[in-house]
């Protein structure tokens, strides 16, 4: 595996999930933050395995899960490479989660706290000054909307 990816993915594997959905969602995180882009191979099935010590199976059933979301294609004898608008699609669905999981509950404690449109905006270029970037020059924060009206006028 390329000393790139290396320093990207983590070593560790928490319980909480399986071991290929863990695969799967590094991958997705490395397209969202512009580690991985569209054109760029995948590491082979055989070092990732080697490298992260784990059964050839469990990280192809993780690239198969790309491959069934449209994210990845394989191409045969070559490997598997980050289809064109890969990103795209997943910060579309990102989007939508974020606003019907998440966006409620982070709308509720504005409204408990009393927080105005100002703050929050304040507070949105405070913390933007802060948030570490990639090499690609890409926040590596991956952002659920770009949309500044959300702090003002939530749909919910």
């Amino acid at each position: 595996m390329s000393a790139y990816l290396e320093t990207t993915m983590d070593r560790e594997w928490n319980d909480s999930q399986p071991i290929y959905r863990q695969l799967r969602d590094r991958v997705v995180a490395m397209i969202l933050d512009g580690l991985l882009k569209e054109g760029d191979p995948l590491p082979s099935v055989r070092n990732v395995a080697a490298e992260y010590r784990v059964n050839p199976l469990t990280v192809l059933k993780g690239y198969q899960q790309l491959v069934d979301e449209q994210l990845v294609e394989s191409k045969r004898g070559r490997g598997m490479f980050i289809n064109t608008g890969a990103r795209d699609l997943l910060m579309q669905g990102e989007r939508k989660k974020f606003l019907a999981e998440e966006w409620p509950r982070v709308y509720a404690n504005i409204q408990r706290l009393g927080l105005t449109p100002e703050e929050l905006l304040e507070a949105a270029a405070s913390a933007s000054s802060t948030i570490p970037t990639s090499s690609s020059g890409t926040s590596t924060a991956r952002p659920s909307g770009n949309n500044s009206n959300e702090e003002k006028e939530p749909n919910s």
